[in-house]
């Protein structure tokens, strides 16, 4: 006790407090015979970036997540290689590389073009600085900008990093990186593991331990919090489990988030849900305490996760991103958000007393419009996101109309297959008839001549269905427009109040040809007297009575 005292006034420390205060671990290279990974594994692009880098006398690794995953007998989806090269000079080295970023900037390799392209992300080597170190911003990376443009290393108020752009050793970037299991370095050519931080026992104890002390990690970025609950959500299904020290100021850093910008949280909460894991991710995020409070919209998520069609929404991603296939935003928010948009569509086209319906198609597009404003906000309505979200949920009346041309036109639009998936999925759950999914299915695979026979066979289905039958709007181009009707014959005149437009009395006398005008002399009208249909009684009226000129048989005046 005395020594310690002694020591603390002469400024020294002792050696455990000196092994403590070294945040830089100590280097292991471990072989191949030790860690056992499969170089074939190994992205050949992946390959030719790190050779390239060496060839050019820089170090070189593949890094993080990609090294866990290799470590674990997984094949990586994606490689990150770290090289002690400035973005400048990786740039240099390769025909397509872009610089990207601002708080961290990087090199983004591009190889082949068009949706078969693959990216391999690169980034330079970071030192490890104190926040002490680092110059003080107020306000966040958004409402600093001008103050941040020539800055290389920046923190705000509560320590969080706005800018990391100072360059340092391996051991100091690996420092910085957040869980042991993602601060391996391996390089496939002499296919060894360099590992600081035990990465590679915790990868074999299946344990997420964040390198450092984790409260201070999650103040530095708020946004490892949710990237602890994603990596816990990927890794469940193999048995990983969170460090003690890591899971005890997890929930409550919460906080932290509020000043995170709202479209960084939003590109978070994206990839919870979009990388394979998102059921996993749900439950994860209900097991530490962070169901709520990280972002809005995912609130919502995790609220209606149980809801079958939500629920169906998220198992379907699921299992595309397991076979290989792509997912769109668009398609699983609008599943989320599709009770909001059919309840105020429910709404809208209730008849009210005194009012006229809603037309369907303007109902459902207020109530699109109410729940952008409700649940989506500025940043994530904006753009393709948005248009692509409307576009699905608008589709769907479209999908009722099985005649005409409407199935033709619907089933040419670009986005027709994330509508077709959206109502499959309605129709697991008996929103609509199986049997709409099943034709429209059936309708998007067939050949033109088979398309024109369904259209067909349905119109001939709805004409056979009992109950009154539809009323057809009648137009000028059909014959029984009124427009096109004839024209009567000037020869004949309909008498006033008569049933047979003969104009005779019953006994064969003409009626007045201003029968019901006022006479001359200004007395009341005569009354009308009542006709009635004369039988006929002579041969001529043997032709049918249209009021022929027979000689002796007729009886009518012609005026």
């Amino acid at each position: 006790m005395i020594k310690k005292f002694i020591n603390r006034l002469l400024g020294k420390t002792d050696s455990t407090s000196a092994r403590r205060a070294n945040p830089f671990g100590k280097r292991e290279d471990v072989p191949v015979a030790v860690h056992g990974i499969d170089r074939s594994l190994v992205d050949q692009r992946a390959l030719d970036v790190v050779h390239t880098l060496k060839q050019a006398g820089f170090e070189a690794y593949l890094v993080g997540g990609a090294v866990r995953d290799l470590l674990l007998g997984l094949r990586p989806k994606d490689f990150d290689v770290a090289t002690s090269a400035t973005p400048e000079q990786v740039k240099g080295l390769f025909r397509r590389a872009f610089i990207i970023g601002r708080r961290f900037r990087i090199v983004h390799v591009i190889y082949g073009r068009g949706r078969e392209h693959e990216m391999i992300e690169v980034s330079t080597f970071r030192a490890y600085l104190d926040s002490a170190d680092a110059e003080q911003v107020k306000g966040n990376e958004r409402t600093s900008k001008g103050e941040l443009a020539g800055m290389k290393h920046a923190v705000d108020a509560s320590g969080r990093v706005l800018r990391d752009n100072v360059w340092g050793p391996i051991e100091h970037d690996a420092a910085r990186r957040d869980f042991s299991i993602n601060a391996m370095y391996y390089d496939p050519e002499t296919q060894t593991v360099v590992d600081f931080h035990h990465g590679i026992r915790d990868a074999k104890k299946k344990t997420l331990r964040m390198i450092g002390d984790a409260a201070t990690r999650y103040r530095e970025d708020p946004v490892r919090i949710i990237r602890a609950v994603r990596f816990a959500a990927k890794l469940s299904g193999l048995g990983f489990k969170f460090d003690a020290k890591t899971l005890e100021p997890l929930a409550s850093s919460r906080n932290l988030l509020a000043d995170v910008p709202q479209s960084r949280l939003f590109d978070e909460m994206l990839k919870l849900l979009q990388t394979g894991h998102s059921l996993a991710s749900v439950e994860q995020l209900k097991a530490t305490g962070l169901g709520t409070g990280i972002y809005p919209l995912l609130d919502v998520v995790v609220q209606r996760a149980d809801e079958p069609f939500v629920k169906l929404a998220l198992q379907d991603t699921d299992r595309r991103v397991g076979e290989g296939k792509p997912v769109a935003p668009s398609f699983l928010l609008a599943c989320v958000l599709w009770a909001d948009v059919r309840k105020g569509w429910s709404q809208r086209l209730q008849t009210r007393p005194g009012q006229r319906p809603m037309a369907p198609v303007a109902a459902l597009q207020d109530a699109v419009d109410d729940a952008f404003e409700a649940r989506i906000g500025d940043v994530s309505g904006r753009g393709k996101l948005g248009a692509d979200m409307r576009e699905i949920w608008m589709m769907q009346p479209r999908f009722d109309k099985r005649v005409g041309t409407s199935p033709f036109s619907l089933v040419d639009q670009p986005r027709f297959r994330a509508g077709f998936d959206f109502l499959r999925l309605r129709a697991q759950v008996g929103e609509v008839e199986e049997e709409l999914a099943h034709w429209w299915e059936t309708f998007s695979m067939a050949s033109d001549e088979v398309r024109e026979d369904m259209v067909d066979a349905q119109r001939r289905e709805n004409l056979a269905k009992p109950g009154p039958g539809k009323a057809r709007r009648v137009k000028r181009s059909d014959g029984d427009h009124p427009a096109n009707a004839p024209a009567p014959d000037p020869r004949f005149r309909a008498a006033d109040g008569g049933e047979d437009g003969d104009g005779v009395e019953e006994d064969g006398s003409a009626s007045d040809a201003t029968d019901g005008a006022a006479p001359a002399d200004g007395t009341a009208p005569a009354k009308k007297r009542r006709r009635r249909r004369r039988k006929p009684g002579g041969a001529g009226r043997a032709d049918g009575g249209q009021g022929g000129e027979g000689p002796d048989g007729g009886g009518a005046i012609i005026d």
